[in-house]
């Protein structure tokens, strides 16, 4: 029995968004989840040297966010006949991939002091 082309590629998709969020470097170095230091947590690691569990999982939810809103933008080409819904599809798929490329950038300038 062959699996569908949908799963084949929700699968790969799903293989990128881990290999991209530090899925190996997790499995192979076995970080901590998270520090408490100077009276409060710290969840992503302050350099970019290494990573902590929540770095990597704050990533890759992130980065599924922006795989998200790039499919609900080619979703919204299918409603041609519906100029409307596909307008709203396409916008709310354009500000996940803004708001994820934004969140991405500020974690790397900001907390990780790139």
């Amino acid at each position: 029995m062959k699996p569908s082309n949908a799963v084949l590629a929700a699968m790969a998709i799903a293989v990128a968004i881990f290999l991209f969020g530090g899925g190996l470097y997790l499995i192979i170095v076995k970080p901590y989840p998270a520090v408490y230091y100077g009276g409060r947590f710290l969840f992503v690691y302050p350099q970019l040297s290494e990573q902590w569990v929540s770095d990597s999982l704050i990533a890759m939810t992130l980065f599924a966010f922006g795989v998200i809103g790039l499919l609900l933008m080619y979703q919204s080409t299918k409603y041609a006949y519906n100029p409307r819904q596909a307008y709203l599809v396409f916008m709310m798929g354009a500000a996940l991939v803004i708001i994820s490329y934004i969140s991405v950038e500020a974690i790397i300038r900001y907390w990780k002091g790139v």
